[in-house]
């Protein structure tokens, strides 16, 4: 992200949005809009940093002073450090006198906005998240080249997969092992590694355990990291040895599944949509009841972002927005599957970002 305009045509782009949702003030602590108006990612901290946005004044980011040598200098924002023996919600305060109505941070720690509202009594408080939302939702060119890069890389990670034996080896042991492979495959961060094998692969979000892998079993195996902030989110499924015709049946629908609500994807379709899309042809299989969540979730700085791609949402897509594919068939006690890739609207359509095989992986 060289653009040395970026950050201030952003700000800019809020301030606009600000204005027409009626909001003299945005104020932005941690979480991921603020990096993404200013390039600095707050680190969680009961010490505050917040960013203050006004339209009629230069943007303030207000940080620790243990913390501003990190901050890389941006002309689109001024910097003003506190000292230990400050009070910085005096600081912000001070930075929002006069505002009516204020926009805070959906991920702005309770602590620090009770705080602010005791010092500022008769502001009216309210969500940045429909303002940030809208900025965030499509990405620019460099965004996608980012995630294309990110997409990349945990493919190759998925790709060495087969290499691996899993069988006589426990999940939490081959989850540390696939998080070596993300970073080697130029991941800077490993946000996750699901490894969840037989009954524990019916559970979505299974923690890595001790279960020790074994013939028989299915495997999902759901990882992500990031890169130059960006993140990655990819699920293939694995069999430890030949999958039983159950297993495979299965797979075939869950294929077909993704490759439905991938079609399915263009400008204009509605997020709802898509989700009918993968679960009619589940339902269709006989497996309605065990596709137990929605079928995507955006991806950006944040692994799930805007727009969701669940049944019932009327965000109509846009090209620049970028989600996941992901259905899934979970049979409790027994097995489960998941295959997810990450897709970008484009002006006439749709394109995989993940390219990694999509078959059901045979494994030892």
């Amino acid at each position: 992200m060289n653009d040395p305009t970026r950050h201030a045509d952003r700000i800019a782009r809020a301030i606009a949005a600000m204005q027409h949702d009626g909001v003299d003030a945005m104020g932005l602590s941690v979480g991921a809009d603020l990096p993404y108006l200013t390039g600095y990612r707050a680190v969680p901290l009961e010490r505050l940093t917040m960013l203050v946005v006004r339209p009629q004044a230069a943007a303030a980011l207000v940080v620790p002073e243990l913390e501003a040598p990190r901050v890389v200098p941006d002309p689109a924002f001024r910097v003003v450090t506190w000292s230990e023996t400050d009070d910085p919600i005096d600081i912000v305060a001070e930075l929002l006198d006069g505002a009516h109505r204020v926009a805070i941070g959906a991920q702005t720690w309770s602590r620090f906005l009770l705080a602010i509202q005791r010092r500022m009594p008769g502001v009216e408080f309210t969500s940045a998240d429909p303002i940030m939302r809208s900025l965030r939702i499509r990405k620019d060119p460099e965004e996608l080249a980012a995630l294309a890069a990110v997409a990349a890389a945990v493919d190759a990670t998925m790709a060495s997969l087969r290499d691996l034996r899993f069988s006589g080896t426990t999940e939490r042991e081959m989850a540390r092992i696939i998080a070596d492979l993300l970073l080697a495959s130029g991941h800077e961060e490993v946000d996750f590694t699901i490894v969840a094998s037989g009954p524990n692969a019916a559970s979505p979000h299974h923690e890595p355990g001790s279960r020790v892998m074994a013939p028989g079993d299915t495997i999902v195996v759901d990882i992500g990291g990031g890169m130059a902030g960006y993140r990655s989110d990819s699920t293939r499924t694995l069999c430890v040895g030949e999958p039983t015709s159950e297993v495979s049946a299965a797979y075939a629908a869950l294929r077909r599944a993704q490759e439905a609500a991938i079609a399915a994807v263009r400008p204009g379709a509605t997020a709802g949509a898509i989700d009918r899309a993968a679960r009619t042809v589940i339902a269709e299989a006989g497996y309605g009841e065990a596709f137990i969540h929605r079928t995507g979730h955006g991806i950006g700085l944040e692994t799930h972002e805007a727009p969701y791609i669940v049944e019932g949402s009327d965000t109509a897509l846009e090209p620049g927005m970028t989600f996941s594919i992901e259905p899934g068939i979970y049979m409790a006690g027994r097995w489960g599957m998941r295959l997810e890739d990450i897709v970008v609207v484009t002006a006439d359509g749709v394109e995989r970002l993940n390219r990694s095989d999509r078959v059901l992986y045979v494994v030892e």
